[in-house]
């Protein structure tokens, strides 16, 4: 892996000298610097907060090589394996094999290529932890934590991930979680292909003597997800594809431990350990609100899967584009009428806002999001022996179903062609598990969507009532005819 990039000459904001700038951003992760850099070059002001603007992003990063190669990041994955495989158990089930290339993002790296891409574009930097947001005549102000420093824009985005420092909800936050813990760690062997990378693992034979283990592994299943980097070195995690409330640290480590074991795997030093808690599904922030949000803040993990980073990078141009769209409209109004670029009231702001949430949430993506967490539902009453049958049924479908589900590029429609087809190649007996288990599930995504089959923004009712001012309007005088 790369060495983190400490030495990058990021520009510290002196808020003393600028108080005010076009976009203010709360969060230095992947989301957070390519908006960042896509706003700023396209000539406006941006400052990012930060604790740790050059700090390490601790979590590893797994991606199909598909999805950063479509946005131009070939060269920031560490390892490609050509073929994925996933265990299902050791009996009639068995392994199946993922003819679809897996790479491990080199975080520090990818690190590098977004802060160069700030630093060249003009972003600016501030380093500290975001407390509160508060607006008023058109402008935001961010106060930081333990400072009296403060900075405001025409915009706020936040991009804190889980932490969720800025954005406001309406209802409550109950989403599932997946946990994971992991190591990279020098071994003296192990049984891993190095040309596959381990999917899943959904073996238990490892807990033929933990009865205590087994029974709860019965109940809230996890798995082992393996990157064998050489013959001697090895990143394993045990992981709980969703729960709530959340499998503790503490049994993923003794499930890791006693998987370890059974396969003869002796450490001889660990190079990273790592806890991972990612909140799945739940409700979506206030939409529109002041505050802009991309990323586990915004709502935009996989709820049935929790990948994030490609889904994040991917959607960076779209909220970028956005925000520069909503920002040229009071400079376009300044020029004309030799004013500020700022928006001029709460009301134009609000209306700026408002339209960035658009963008970032279409219908067609709320009603795709409705569709992936009536699959977390579904997944979170699953046992360990229904586990295995959905994903049985689920890697036998086509490329296009599941690369396109785990991808999130299967539209509604899609989605319900996809559901279809997963029911038909289940057996008999997982047909009726999700029915049963299913249905409270699926009334709940019925209800979600009913919204979003009618004027889910307002935007048709404000347009009417557009319509309607400009008639309103009195016609203008005709101009004289010319005598000449």
């Amino acid at each position: 892996m790369s060495a983190w990039p400490t030495d990058v000459p990021i520009v510290q904001h002196d808020p003393e000298k600028e108080s005010y700038v076009d976009l203010v951003i709360a969060g230095a992760g992947p989301s957070g610097l390519a908006v960042g850099e896509r706003v700023a070059r396209a000539g406006y002001r941006v400052c990012i907060i930060d604790p740790q603007p050059l700090g390490i992003w601790p979590n590893n990063y797994g991606v199909w090589c598909d999805e950063f190669e479509a946005m131009g990041l070939s060269d920031c994955l560490e390892v490609i394996w050509p073929k994925a495989k996933v265990y299902l158990d050791s009996d009639n089930l068995g392994e199946k094999f993922l003819q679809r290339p897996y790479g491990r993002v080199d975080r520090p790296k990818l690190k590098r290529t977004l802060l160069e891409r700030c630093v060249a574009a003009g972003v600016t930097f501030m380093t500290g932890k975001v407390d509160s947001v508060s607006h008023g005549s058109g402008v935001s102000t961010v106060k930081l934590q333990d400072s009296e420093a403060s900075i405001s824009g025409a915009l706020v985005l936040d991009a804190t991930g889980h932490s969720r420092r800025l954005v406001q909800f309406d209802k409550k936050f109950d989403p599932g979680y997946q946990g994971a813990y992991g190591i990279i760690a020098e071994v003296e062997s192990h049984p891993f292909e190095l040309d596959t990378m381990l999917f899943m693992d959904w073996r238990d034979d490892h807990l033929a003597g933990e009865p205590e283990i087994k029974a709860r592994n019965d109940k809230l299943p996890t798995f082992l997800y393996a990157m064998p980097f050489s013959k001697t070195k090895v990143f394993l995690e045990e992981t709980s594809l969703v729960a709530r409330p959340a499998v503790d640290f503490p049994d993923l480590k003794q499930r890791l431990d006693a998987r370890m074991k059974h396969l003869g795997i002796k450490v001889k030093s660990i190079e990273e350990e790592e806890y991972c808690l990612i909140p799945m599904g739940g409700v979506l922030p206030t939409h529109p609100q002041r505050v802009l949000g991309i990323g586990g803040t915004a709502g935009m993990v996989h709820p049935s899967t929790g990948f994030m980073v490609s889904r994040m990078l991917g959607v960076a141009p779209t909220i970028a584009d956005a925000i520069v769209e909503q920002l040229s409209k009071p400079c376009d109004k300044a020029v004309d009428a030799g004013a500020s670029g700022r928006p001029a009231s709460e009301a134009e702001a609000a209306a700026m806002s408002a339209a960035v949430w658009r963008a970032a949430w279409p219908v067609e993506r709320l009603r795709q999001r409705a569709f992936f967490t009536f699959g977390m539902d579904v997944l979170l009453k699953l046992n360990l022996q229904e586990t295995r049958s959905f994903f049985n049924a689920f890697f036998s479908l086509s490329a296009f179903h599941w690369h396109g589900f785990l991808s999130a590029r299967l539209g509604f429609m899609q989605l319900i062609a996809f559901g279809l087809s997963l029911f038909a190649n289940s057996s008999n007996q997982a047909r009726a598990d999700l029915l049963v288990k299913g249905l409270p599930g699926l009334l709940g995504m019925l209800l979600e969507l009913a919204p979003t089959m009618g004027d889910y923004y307002g935007v048709r009712k404000e347009q009417k009532a557009a319509a309607a001012a400009a008639r309103a309007q009195p016609a203008a005088a005709p101009a004289p005819m010319s005598t000449r």
